[in-house]
């Protein structure tokens, strides 16, 4: 049966008022915070910047908070065409607004196959208490099932950061459906415990863990994972009904009584719900709590109330494409094969890629791993079409890669993830971008990211987070989550991200891909916004080490504008892809660090399962050999780096709107928890430069005395040691476990990651391989045969193939002209004729009409300002007649000028179907009349020189834009008075406007 939802009008008529006092709204601010009367500060995902918008509190301050009170929500007994595709996920996108100074209010639904979606949070300053009330209202016109858990994490590991039941309304330390509240807390005295009521006796239905899928998999007593609470209702509702569940969170005292008296104020709100504030048809949807128990309320008041009225989800685009050709999980290797062999081209690929960013990256359930996207990605992808058909070969002609908006683009804002530099325009490309278009990429939008790449654990900017692509409850981690995410969801083919601790690595452990970061100095680091001068590395993220090896031939060399590039021409291979050899792993030496594998607070098996897939490294020729740990080197200069960055950065800048870093840092537009105040901290001496620079030398020595003396080639660490984790914490720990001492970033060496399998929670792994400074080509070539043995790739189930909705039903895909037809369309130079079911015809071979020949013309030229007269240039075409407008740009143009009538008046003969003969004439004025010689011998056998139009037909020939037909006898005939087909004039068209981009 079809769940058809029902209109929202019919669900509802009836206004109820709201009890209490309405408070005048408060301008949402970056992550929303509010201090109760304890001085503890909740810090609010709503819909503020970087608007995650679940709900859930960030933190609560000296508590053990990170990410609690979200809701994990699952609709069942949906036609699984109707299923959502987050369904079971970590709901979010409420449009969540405050609306009082502690009130936040949904302003838009999320609609979960029918089944809308809404909370408000309310906060008791007074009580240290948070009210979350969730509503969901079934539209459809089948009786559902809704579960709903609600929770998060309260602390982390097995010691103190770990958070255990301490006391439970029914006395024990086990919370089930006997319990009408739960009390967590550490054993620390001045951690502050945290209540839960969850309803009345007998409302809960199970719990789960909330940091996987808590509707499957139970909550821990025992061990890391007994922190990640889940509480789980299950509802059923029917069609055009509501449910509601209001649970109560306090965050309580420290010293040594903080335990009694929180679970003497938790008892409080489960004995005596505030449900204050709340409409009377809200409180009569409450599901979890008995409310004729409850004094004060009267329940027969509920027939009065009416239903519940949610606002509105937001719209979401159709998930279709117009391109018939798939790129889900398409690399470089396979797009470049393809459009050399004529199946597709660079701008199907790039409206391919724009399609899927258009369903799956904006919105409220969007990814959001793009902060821009170019407006001129199918120009630029036409561009290399043109390149292409001109002879031009190369292995990223035409293929659309994502930047990290960390470098300059001189067509599109650079921000840095930072509202500080909204609207900041490069006059230039950074080294690498530059490098990019001249290898003829289409560089199709600027990747979100972690505001300043700040942070390793999300991709938070001004403006919003990024989500994972295989596992959309969790963090993308960052900074360059954004980029992985483009690649991951196959809305790019490949990324260009950076690193200064784990931002290259950890998104793409977490999307499984690979990665490269070279030798300090293997790339230009010149016009990328810096966080420490030189220890950041701009580089790429991509599917394969082959596509990686592509990018790397682009982008790595010496830059004369940045100094630590000067060896890298020196040092680098001629061609990347020369390194890729499968036996580059057979009789080498691969140390590994016993520790390195060893997570020091999780015990989820990540740590083991990955070391257990050092056995790929064996299965590939190599040999293991356990190492000591690496030395540490003392006596880091002193100095700012981060400094030393923003000065050499801001240099390059005539136009950067600020005078310096700390300038820029103190900005009121950064992030709360981003933003300093004004220092004068100063750059880094001349002394200091060659200090850190013989440091970073110093170390690199030291490493490679230590992997001489081990006698291995390469060393390997894990990509995590623990668990993915969700996206609304703060605390580094609850994003992974990343804490493996891999040497990369600190030392400056060259690294390879790839995907080797997953963890035994299912949750994607990966190894790296360090080498010694200026092994980059070795390693990379060990990188390519461990990727070719373990062929472990995960992909997202998230962001399935779009379905490919043909412009026009009576155009298939082995049409002759079925690219230059769906062109036409894509173009809005034709929409065709609108059919009684639906759907749009185009009529290939019905004769075009030279009305509708003015038409096509005038959309492809697309003249902006031109007003049409209001006296008609023809005598049979009437102001206000279809395409008058067209056809009088026409004759204003001098592109056609109809016939003479003879008496000072001219016609056009708008329904006429045009001849092949008059359409070269109108192609050729359209050109602005390009001086050739005409031919003395004719092209077309039927085509003389003398006859009219010979000049104009022979030029459309010299172009290519017309070939005519091929004869009986091996000539080629044009036959000039025939009239044009509507799909040859699609060709003619294309043909004509690929001239502009040098095709001929």
């Amino acid at each position: 049966m079809v769940h058809r939802r029902r209109p929202l009008a019919a669900l509802a008529a009836l206004t109820v008022g709201v009890t209490g006092v309405a408070l005048a709204a408060v301008p949402a601010s970056a992550l929303t915070s509010v201090t109760d009367a304890q001085g503890v500060v909740w810090q609010i995902h709503d819909a503020a910047p970087p608007s995650l918008d679940t709900g859930s509190i960030r933190v609560a301050s000296g508590s053990p908070i990170q990410g609690f009170g979200g809701i994990f929500v699952r609709v069942d007994g949906l036609d699984p065409a109707d299923e959502p595709r987050l369904n079971g996920e970590l709901a979010r996108g409420f449009g969540l607004t405050r609306t009082g100074e502690a009130s936040f209010d949904t302003t838009q639904s999320v609609d979960l196959g029918g089944v809308l979606v809404t909370r408000d949070i309310d906060l008791d300053a007074a009580g240290s208490a948070a009210r979350f009330f969730d509503s969901f209202t079934n539209t459809t016109e089948t009786a559902l099932t809704v579960q709903v858990s609600f929770g998060g994490s309260l602390g982390y590991g097995t010691a103190t950061n770990q958070s255990l039941v301490q006391s439970t309304s029914s006395g024990d330390s086990t919370v089930d459906g006997a319990d009408s509240w739960a009390v967590m807390g550490t054993t620390v005295a001045n951690s502050r415990p945290v209540g839960v009521a969850l309803g009345s006796v007998g409302s809960l239905d199970g719990t789960g863990n909330q940091q996987r899928d808590p509707f499957t998999t139970p909550l821990a007593t025992t061990g890391h994972e007994a922190s990640f609470y889940g509480f789980v209702n299950e509802l059923t509702i029917e069609p055009g009904s509501s449910a509601s569940l209001a649970r109560f969170v306090h965050v309580g005292t420290q010293g040594a009584e903080r335990l009694t008296a929180a679970a003497t104020a938790t008892a409080a709100l489960a004995a005596a719900p505030d449900l204050g504030g709340l409409s009377v048809a809200q409180v009569c949807t409450v599901a979890n709590w008995d409310l004729t128990a409850l004094p004060g309320y009267d329940v027969a008041a509920c027939d009065a109330a009416g239903p519940l009225t949610p606002p509105a989800a937001a719209g979401a685009p159709a998930a279709v494409t117009s391109v018939a050709y798939d790129v889900v999980g398409r690399t470089i290797q396979d797009l470049q094969a393809d459009m050399a062999a004529g199946v597709v081209t660079s701008e199907e690929i790039t409206q391919a890629y724009l399609d899927r960013i258009a369903v799956y990256d904006g919105g409220p359930q969007g990814f959001h791993s793009y902060l821009h996207v170019a407006g001129d990605a199918l120009d630029q992808a036409r561009a290399a079409d043109a390149a292409r058909v001109a002879g031009e070969t190369g292995d990223l002609l035409g293929i659309p890669i994502a930047l990290k908006d960390l470098y300059d683009t001189q067509d599109m804002p650079t921000t840095g993830g930072t509202r500080a530099l909204e609207g900041f325009q490069p006059a230039q490309d950074a080294f690498q971008v530059a490098r990019l278009r001249e290898a003829g990429a289409v560089l199709i939008g600027k990747a979100n990211l972690s505001e300043f790449a700040n942070s390793g654990g999300q991709s938070e900017s001004g403006w919003m987070q990024t989500w994972n692509a295989l596992y959309p409850s969790k963090t993308s981690f960052g900074s360059s989550g954004g980029s992985a995410v483009a690649v991951a969801a196959s809305m790019a083919t490949a990324a260009m991200g950076t690193q200064t601790g784990v931002s290259l690595y950890a998104p793409t452990t977490g999307a499984s891909l690979t990665t490269f970061r070279g030798t300090d100095g293997m790339a230009s680091g010149s016009g990328v916004i810096p966080l420490t001068w030189y220890q950041d590395y701009a580089g790429p993220i991509a599917r394969t080490v082959t596509d990686l090896a592509y990018l790397l031939n682009a982008t790595t060399g010496t830059d004369p504008s940045d100094p630590l590039t000067i060896e890298a021409d020196a040092r680098r291979p001629a061609d990347w892809t020369a390194s890729l050899d499968a036996g580059s792993l057979e009789g080498k030496v691969v140390g590994f660090i016993p520790t390195s594998f060893v997570s020091s607070y999780a015990d989820d098996g990540t740590g083991e399962s990955t070391r257990q897939r050092l056995d790929e490294l064996v299965a590939a020729g190599a040999t293991l050999k356990e190492m000591p740990a690496p030395p540490v080197v003392p006596g880091a200069p002193g100095g700012s780096r981060g400094m030393e960055g923003w000065a050499r950065y801001i240099e390059l800048h005539d136009n950067f709107p600020f005078v310096d870093g700390n300038a820029i840092l103190a900005s009121d537009k950064v992030l709360p928890y981003n933003q300093r105040s004004l220092g004068t901290t100063p750059r880094l001496t001349p002394e200091q430069v060659t200090a850190w620079d013989t440091y970073r030398k110093t170390y690199k020595a030291e490493i490679a005395t230590w992997m001489d003396t081990s006698g291995v080639d390469v060393v390997a660490y894990p990509g995590f040691l623990s668990d993915m984790y969700n996206n609304d914490a703060a605390a580094s720990q609850l994003t992974s476990d990343r804490a493996s001492g891999v040497l990369t970033s600190n030392v400056g060496l060259p690294t390879v990651v790839v995907p080797v399998g997953t963890n035994p929670h299912g949750y994607t792994t990966s190894l790296q391989l360090v080498g010694r400074a200026w092994d980059d080509a070795a390693v990379l070539g060990m990188g390519y045969a461990l990727e070719q043995e373990a062929d472990a790739q995960q992909h997202t189930t998230f962001a399935p193939a779009l379905a490919y909705d043909p412009d026009f039903a009576d155009v298939a895909r082995d049409n002759q002209f079925f690219r230059e037809i769906t062109w036409l369309a894509d173009r809005g130079i034709s929409t065709g004729w609108a059919e009684a079911d639906g759907t749009a015809t185009f009529r290939p071979l019905l004769p075009i009409a030279r009305d509708a020949m003015a038409a096509f013309l005038f959309r492809l030229e697309d003249p902006q300002d031109y007003v049409a007269p209001d006296v008609s240039p023809f005598s049979d075409v009437a102001v206000g007649d279809q395409f008058y407008t067209e056809i009088s740009w026409l004759a204003s143009t001098g592109i056609s000028t109809g016939w003479d009538n003879g008496d000072g008046t001219f016609s056009f003969r708008p329904l006429q179907p045009i001849a092949r003969d008059a359409m070269a004439a109108f192609l050729y004025r359209l050109a602005d009349e390009p001086a050739l010689p005409n031919p003395a011998a004719s092209p077309f056998t039927d085509v003389a020189p003398g006859d009219a139009f010979y000049g104009e037909i022979t030029w459309l020939a010299s172009t290519g834009v017309s070939t005519g037909w091929q004869g009986n006898d091996g000539t080629a005939i044009y036959q000039p008075l025939s009239p044009v087909a509507r799909d040859a004039m699609a060709a003619f068209l294309y043909r004509f406007d690929r001239l502009d981009l040098g095709v001929s």
